[in-house]
């Protein structure tokens, strides 16, 4: 789990939970020990040297009590499912590619923001350039060097203007924490869809549930539309 997971106390459990639990006092993110102990059932325990909290706002979770690591001498990202011949991208072959750089907002599910973002990466098409999908390839899964999140976007919402695969955050590498060596970057939708710490991507038929989309969040987390919020 990363920044773009709820924080203990604080969740919300998708469309169902929020609704039924915070529908009086929406305003208000924190639950306490009774709804707590409602949904704790349902979310994997965090370790108690979790959450990390950083300077600049970010709030930082794992799902597996650990952040993933990364050799950057033999680290790859692979690229496969539904292509022609699998392919995979090494780190130093990454950073070759046409560099783009962005500013964006970073929303978590849980209403708190980090503005003006600076991310520095490589734009989802020249990554894929590198494979020639089979017919009917209309999602891309991405998956995490933290075993066992997955999440996945519709062909549409990938080639959105401003979707990105980063290896910058505010003009340095990623670090550990933020999901080095490279994390996808979706600012139109909440954070858990931003997966970090990106070892794969597959080419499939159609998008499926993510790891907190199977625990009940919106499979399409648009900020400010989705997980009882405008609703």
């Amino acid at each position: 789990m990363d920044e773009t997971h709820p924080e203990r106390g604080s969740r919300k459990i998708g469309r169902s939970v929020f609704l039924g639990t915070v529908l009086g006092g929406a305003s208000s993110l924190y639950w306490g020990q009774a709804v707590w102990s409602r949904v704790s059932s349902v979310i994997s325990p965090l370790e108690a040297s979790i959450p990390l909290i950083p300077s600049g706002g970010w709030r930082i979770y794992t799902i597996s009590g650990s952040l993933p690591g990364f050799d950057p001498k033999s680290w790859k990202l692979e690229l496969g499912g539904h292509v022609e011949s699998g392919s995979s991208i090494d780190y130093h072959a990454l950073l070759a590619l046409p560099k783009v750089e962005q500013v964006s907002t970073f929303h978590c599910v849980t209403g708190w923001t980090v503005n003006n973002v600076r991310w520095g990466g490589v734009r989802l098409a020249d990554v894929l350039s590198h494979v020639k999908a089979k017919p009917g390839v209309h999602a891309l899964e991405f998956v995490s060097a933290e075993i066992p999140y997955i999440d996945s976007l519709t062909t549409v919402q990938a080639g959105l203007h401003d979707v990105m695969l980063a290896y910058e955050q505010d003009g340095k590498p990623l670090s550990r924490a933020h999901g080095a060596p490279v994390r996808l970057v979706i600012p139109e939708m909440y954070g858990y869809k931003n997966v970090k710490w990106l070892k794969g991507i597959n080419l499939v038929p159609a998008p499926s549930d993510g790891y907190w989309e199977q625990l009940g969040y919106d499979r399409d987390a648009w900020v400010g539309r989705s997980n009882g919020y405008g609703a």
